[in-house]
């Protein structure tokens, strides 16, 4: 049985775990004040091109979102979130539970436009009898594979900038969307359109590692507190900083992404051969085909994915993610069996 379930079931690249090992006696000091911390940030805020940027790195998407989100909203304050974003529907309502309504829209595509905002504030009107949105959270990829072009973004940013809402890209596949072919995005792009987002390495070759890139001045104040409190602030930050380090200073983080992407296309143009559609147009590693249920069955019996969506008895859309180490191999063995 192969698993194309997510793109986290290995641990990390062996060039990680070389950095690891090679550094693990030298001392170093705790909670993100090592060498290793220092160089990485140099690293990211050179290729995002904002040495004003304050960085600090975490160990998970999950506790990406609420950190940042509880930070920055007062109680009285919401979010705006499409309706199959991330911290809507797989969070365990983390977001809820740190006192912060989410204010979901509609969305078939994954992505937020700036009508759907204005919808949301157009219905929070009655002061002070209801929350008032201040973020708007996106992320890129989607949760179903889908990515923000460059005009989207700015057309996002420039409508969040004149309503007073903070913008955040979860970027916990941003390796993946900015490798896309369809991608006209950099980092540097995402760094001057958004007031924060993060850079996801667990899903694209660190062992657990994320970073917490803030652009916007009224962010960056007491953030540590705010990680301190949340038990984000690790004792041995070093092991988060050695991880970026790596995958920054060779561009190893692009690579990678690369390669998650080139396994997706090949299974896309096999499954395109065969006749079959898609959920949403494939652009990065996860992608969506709708299969007959006879089909989903055979397949099932080798390989990991999860039905993501049943339309009738006859087919339903499966979500397959390659990764930073999907094997090529296993991969061609899926397009002859797609093909049979």
């Amino acid at each position: 049985m192969y698993s194309f379930k997510n793109d986290y079931s290995e641990g990390c690249h062996p060039n990680i775990i070389k950095a690891l090992s090679e550094t693990n006696m030298k001392q170093q000091d705790g909670y993100g004040d090592d060498d290793y911390s220092y160089e990485a940030k140099k690293l990211i805020r050179a290729k995002i091109k904002n040495q004003n940027a304050e960085i600090f790195f975490i160990s998970g998407g999950t506790l990406a979102n609420l950190t940042v989100i509880s930070s920055a909203l007062r109680s009285h304050e919401s979010v705006i979130c499409a309706n199959t974003g991330h911290i809507h529907v797989h969070e365990a309502g983390s977001i809820e539970a740190t006192g912060h309504k989410i204010n979901s829209v509609f969305s078939t595509d994954g992505k937020i436009k700036t009508n759907d905002i204005q919808n949301i504030l157009d219905e929070h009107v009655i002061i002070p009898h209801m929350v008032k949105p201040k973020m708007v959270y996106i992320s890129n990829s989607t949760e179903i594979g889908t990515i923000y072009k460059k005009q989207e973004l700015e057309d996002l940013s420039n409508f969040c900038r004149r309503k007073d809402l903070y913008l955040f890209l979860d970027g916990a596949r941003l390796g993946s969307a900015l490798c896309s072919n369809n991608s006209d995005l950099s980092m540097s792009d995402i760094s001057e359109l958004t007031d924060i987002f993060y850079i996801g390495g667990t899903k694209n070759g660190a062992l657990l590692a994320e970073a917490i890139v803030i652009n916007n001045e009224k962010l960056k104040e007491d953030f540590g507190f705010h990680l301190k409190q949340r038990g984000a602030l690790m004792a041995k930050g070093r092991l988060l900083g050695i991880q970026f380090l790596e995958l920054f200073k060779d561009d190893l983080f692009f690579s990678l992404a690369k390669h998650a992407n080139l396994m997706a296309t090949k299974i896309v143009e096999s499954i395109k051969t065969c006749g079959y559609s898609f959920y949403t147009e494939p652009s990065s590693n996860q992608i969506f085909p709708i299969l007959p249920n006879k089909l989903i069955d055979k397949l099932s019996k080798k390989y990991g994915f999860y039905i993501w969506q049943k339309f009738d008895n006859k087919t339903s859309a499966i979500r397959l993610v390659t990764s930073w180490a999907t094997n090529e191999t296993i991969v061609n063995e899926l397009i002859v069996d797609l093909r049979s």
